[in-house]
């Protein structure tokens, strides 16, 4: 009876001394597994948002290049009105921009850039300023005479949603841009 006892006790006390060391190892994993938990959550936005913007930008210049009689302030106002989620018209800024390659160098027919939101100029403003070599390779393809393009791009300021950029000590991309030519 004695011996029993004796078993039981020692084993109580490994029992104890299992548990202290189950909790050290906890502390020592649980930040790893929250910054874990917090980059698959912010890629998961990121990679989000990027999605909506992608679907802005081409909507944005697919609705321009099938319907020429519709102004282009109309269709950023229905783009601003459909990146809501985004928070589209404080946090990014929409221009649609109508370029024609008629002539050897192609020229800007015709621009319109959301009202409110943040600063941002065309890129596509800076291809069309240099040589046409500078020309995209996926807008060139598509610049033939009497044709016009339409380019969409939006820009839009990435705020983070977790704190993981403080624990691994690195900034995150702040301005996202996508474009799209039809």
């Amino acid at each position: 009876m004695i011996k029993r006892l004796i078993e039981r006790l020692e084993g109580a006390k490994r029992v104890r001394d299992e548990q202290g060391a189950a909790f050290i190892e906890l502390a020592l994993c649980l930040p790893m597994l929250f910054v874990l938990m917090f980059g698959v959550i912010e890629f998961s936005q990121l990679i989000l948002d990027n999605q909506i913007m992608t679907g802005l930008s081409r909507q944005g210049s697919n609705i321009a290049s099938r319907e020429p009689n519709m102004k282009l302030q109309t269709i950023v106002s229905a783009l601003g009105t459909q990146g809501a989620s985004l928070n589209i018209g404080t946090r990014g800024r929409i221009i649609i921009t109508e370029v024609d390659g008629t002539s050897t160098k192609p020229v800007i027919e015709s621009q319109a850039i959301s009202t409110t939101g943040i600063p941002a100029t065309s890129v596509t403003e800076s291809w069309i300023s240099n040589p046409r070599r500078n020309i995209p390779l996926n807008a060139k393809t598509l610049l033939n005479a009497g044709q016009p393009i339409f380019v969409t791009e939006i820009f839009y300021s990435y705020v983070p949603i977790t704190p993981v950029g403080g624990f691994l000590k690195m900034k995150l991309a702040s301005t996202l841009y996508d474009v799209a030519y039809f």
